[in-house]
C-alpha cells in the first residue's frame, strides 16, 4: 500500500522537484500540489493524504498555521495527516512553532533527495524526524532552560522501569527496530510499550516524547 503525499510550497519548481523525487518511488504516491497554506488545507481535506510536505514560508497562509489547522481538525473532520515541515531556514523559532503546531518532523530543503524520501517514510511509519543540526540546537536549548527541580517527575512516576528505559532510548532518537535490538526484545513489544508511554504521558507522537525526555533530564544533548 502506497504512502500518499501532498506537496505544499509556493515555488512551482520546488514543488515539481519534490513531487518528481517522491513519485519515482514505488511505495509513494503524490496526490497533489498546493502553492499556499489555504490551498494545502483544502486539498488535504479533499484528498486525505497520509503525509503533507509543508513549506514554512508561503503566501496567504504560512505553513505553520496550515499545519495547526490540519493536525487539529474541526469537529466532523476526523482525518489528520502527518506533516513534515520543509524550509531553507533552521532558526529556532521555526522549529518550536512547527512542533507546537503539531508537525511530526522538520527537514531542511538542502537535504539530499534520499533524505527527503527517507523522511516521508519515517513520518508515515509514525516516527519523528528532525534535521540533525536542528535537533542538536533544539535539545541543547531545552537542556539549558531546564530548571533545577524536575517538573516532569510527577508525570514519569506512572511509568514502569521498562517504559522509562524505552522513553530514554526514544529520547536519543532510536527507532523501534533499534530499541528492540538494544534491549533484545521483539519490535512489536517495543511498539506496545511506546503506545502505553504515549497514553500515560498524554503524548501525541515521538517528537513530544523526545522533548519530554530532554526536559525531564532523562537524556542529555551529548547522549
Amino acid at each position: 500500500m502506497s504512502i500518499t503525499v501532498l506537496v505544499a510550497d509556493d515555488q512551482a519548481m520546488v514543488r515539481a522537484g519534490f513531487a518528481a523525487i517522491l513519485q519515482a518511488q514505488d511505495d509513494i504516491d503524490v496526490l497533489g500540489q498546493a502553492s499556499d497554506g489555504e490551498e494545502a488545507i483544502a486539498l488535504a481535506r479533499r484528498l486525505r493524504p497520509d503525509v503533507v510536505l509543508m513549506d514554512v514560508r508561503m503566501p496567504v497562509m504560512n505553513g505553520i498555521d496550515a499545519t495547526r489547522e490540519l493536525v487539529h481538525p474541526r469537529r466532523g473532520e476526523p482525518h489528520r495527516p502527518l506533516v513534515l515541515m520543509l524550509t531553507t531556514f533552521d532558526a529556532d523559532e521555526y522549529v518550536y512553532d512547527a512542533l507546537q503546531a503539531g508537525a511530526s518532523g522538520f527537514l531542511l530543503k538542502d537535504a539530499p533527495p534520499d533524505d527527503l524520501v527517507h523522511a516521508v517514510r519515517v513520518i508515515a511509519a509514525g516516527e519523528a524526524l528532525l534535521a540533525p543540526r536542528v535537533t542538536k540546537r533544539l535539545l541543547e536549548r531545552f537542556a539549558t532552560q531546564r530548571p533545577g527541580v524536575n517538573r516532569q517527575e510527577a508525570r514519569l512516576a506512572g511509568l514502569t522501569e521498562r517504559e522509562r528505559e524505552i522513553l530514554v532510548l526514544v529520547g536519543r532518537g532510536r527507532s523501534n527496530a533499534e530499541i528492540a535490538a538494544d534491549l533484545f526484545i521483539a519490535e512489536q513489544t517495543v511498539k506496545t510499550h511506546v503506545s502505553r508511554i504515549f497514553t500515560k504521558l498524554g503524548l501525541r507522537d515521538r517528537v513530544q516524547a523526545v522533548i519530554l525526555a530532554f526536559d525531564a533530564g532523562l537524556v542529555a544533548p551529548s547522549s
